[in-house]
C-alpha cells in the first residue's frame, strides 16, 4: 500500500537532542543521507528549534545535564504545533517502568544505546510513515471543514437572501418599505436577546433560537401577496368581509411554507419557526386574535414576538390608512395591550429596553 505523503520531493526533518557531541556526530552521520538533520545539546535549545522548525520526527536522549528527556518531552507535548511529532527516547536504560514512563509522557518509542543502525533507521521510516499518514487525514479533515463551512456560509446568505427578496415583494404590494422589515427584525431581536440574558424560557430561547426568529421574521406577512388590491390598497376601513379576507393572507403565507416544507421532503426548524410567526403574529394573549384564538403561551413565543414588534412599527409608521404616531403614543398603546394583545413579559422588556426600539426605529426609518 503505497503511504500518503505532504509533500514528495521534501526530505523529512528530524531533531535530534543528545549532551554528548560524540553521539550527536554518530547519529547526524547515520541520517544525514536520507533525512534534513538538526541537533541540540540541551532541552532548552532543543524546545527552541521545535518552536522555529518545522519537525517531522525527535530523537531525544534521556539523560541529560539539566532538562532530562523526559521533561523536553513533556514541555513539547503541550505546544498545539508541536504535540503530533514522534519521541523516540534514546537510553541505555532496559528497566520496564523506565519505558512505561517514558510512554506516559508522550513518547512513541524507544531505541537502546548503544544505537544499531539498521533498527534505528528502520525504527524511524516506520514513525515517519506514521506520521505522514496521520498528517495526510488531519489535512483532509480539515479540508473537509473549510468545503463544509463554505458550504454552511453559502448556504446561509442564499437564504437570507431569499427571504428578503420574499418578504420585500410582500411588502411592495403592501406600499410598505424594507425598511419595515429590517425594524421588526431588530425589534425581535432586542426583545429575544434579553429574554436570553434574563434567562427566560430557557428551554426555547438559546443563541440559534435568537438567529431563527431574526432571519425569520421578514416573511411575517408574506402572505398578503394573496390579497387582492382592493383590499390590502385600500385607505379606508374595511367591511366585515374585506376584513375576514385580509385575515385570510396568515393562512396563506402559512400554506406557502407547508408546501415549500413538504416538497423538500423535510422538516427544519428555521422553516417550524417561519411557520409560527407567519400564522401567529396576530393571535392575542387574551384569545381574541386570529386565525385560532389562542391564548397566553399556547400562541408560539416566536409569534409573541413579532406581534408586539409589527404593531409597534405599525403605529409609528405612515400607512395608506393612517398617519404616524408619535413614539410615546405607540408605548402608551402597547402599554394598554399589557395582558390582553401582548406577553406581560414581552411588554415589560419593550419598556426596558425603551431607548434601543427608538434608536431602531430612527436609524432605519423611511
Amino acid at each position: 500500500m503505497l503511504l500518503p505523503k505532504s509533500n514528495s520531493d521534501k526530505r523529512a526533518t528530524i531533531l535530534i537532542v543528545d549532551d554528548t557531541p560524540e553521539n550527536l556526530i554518530f547519529v547526524s552521520e547515520m541520517l544525514k543521507d536520507k533525512y534534513e538533520v538538526k541537533a541540540a545539546t540541551n532541552g532548552k535549545t532543543a524546545l527552541a528549534i521545535v518552536e522555529k522548525f518545522s519537525i517531522d520526527l525527535i530523537l531525544l536522549d534521556v539523560v541529560m545535564l539539566g532538562m532530562d528527556g523526559y521533561e523536553v518531552c513533556r514541555k513539547i507535548k503541550t505546544q498545539k504545533m508541536a504535540q503530533d511529532i514522534p519521541i523516540i527516547f534514546l537510553t541505555s536504560k532496559s528497566k520496564l517502568e523506565d519505558q512505561e514512563f517514558g510512554f506516559s509522557v508522550g513518547a512513541a518509542d524507544y531505541i537502546k544505546k548503544p544505537m544499531s543502525p539498521p533498527i534505528t533507521m528502520a525504527r524511524i521510516k516506520i514513525h515517519l510513515a506514521n506520521k505522514a499518514s496521520q498528517d495526510f487525514l488531519h489535512n483532509q479533515n480539515e479540508f473537509l471543514e473549510a468545503e463544509v463551512q463554505r458550504r454552511v456560509n453559502e448556504l446561509s446568505v442564499i437564504q437570507d437572501v431569499t427571504i428578503n427578496a420574499l418578504a420585500s415583494l410582500a411588502e411592495t404590494r403592501d406600499q410598505e418599505t424594507g425598511n419595515h422589515i429590517v425594524r421588526t427584525q431588530y425589534y425581535v431581536k432586542i426583545l429575544a436577546d434579553q429574554l436570553y440574558l434574563r434567562g427566560k424560557y430557557t428551554e426555547v430561547v438559546t443563541p440559534e433560537y435568537i438567529t431563527m426568529v431574526f432571519k425569520t421574521a421578514p416573511l411575517h406577512d408574506i402572505g398578503k401577496v394573496g390579497i387582492p388590491d382592493a383590499i390590502l390598497l385600500k385607505p379606508g376601513k374595511l367591511t366585515a368581509e374585506e376584513f375576514d379576507i385580509m385575515k385570510s393572507h396568515v393562512k396563506l403565507g402559512y400554506d406557502a411554507i407547508t408546501k415549500a416544507e413538504k416538497e423538500v421532503d423535510a422538516e427544519y426548524p428555521f422553516l417550524n419557526t417561519a411557520k409560527e410567526i407567519v400564522l401567529g403574529h396576530h393571535e392575542k394573549w387574551d384569545g381574541s386574535g386570529y386565525p385560532k384564538g389562542l391564548s397566553e403561551k399556547d400562541i408560539p413565543l416566536s409569534a409573541r414576538l413579532m406581534a408586539i414588534a409589527d404593531v409597534f412599527d405599525a403605529l409609528v409608521s405612515k400607512r395608506v390608512y393612517k398617519v404616524a404616531m408619535s413614539h410615546d403614543e405607540a408605548f402608551e398603546i402597547i402599554r394598554e395591550g399589557r395582558t390582553t394583545h401582548f406577553d406581560p413579559m414581552l411588554v415589560d422588556l419593550v419598556f426596558d429596553m425603551k431607548k434601543e426600539f427608538i434608536y431602531i426605529a430612527k436609524i432605519y426609518e423611511d
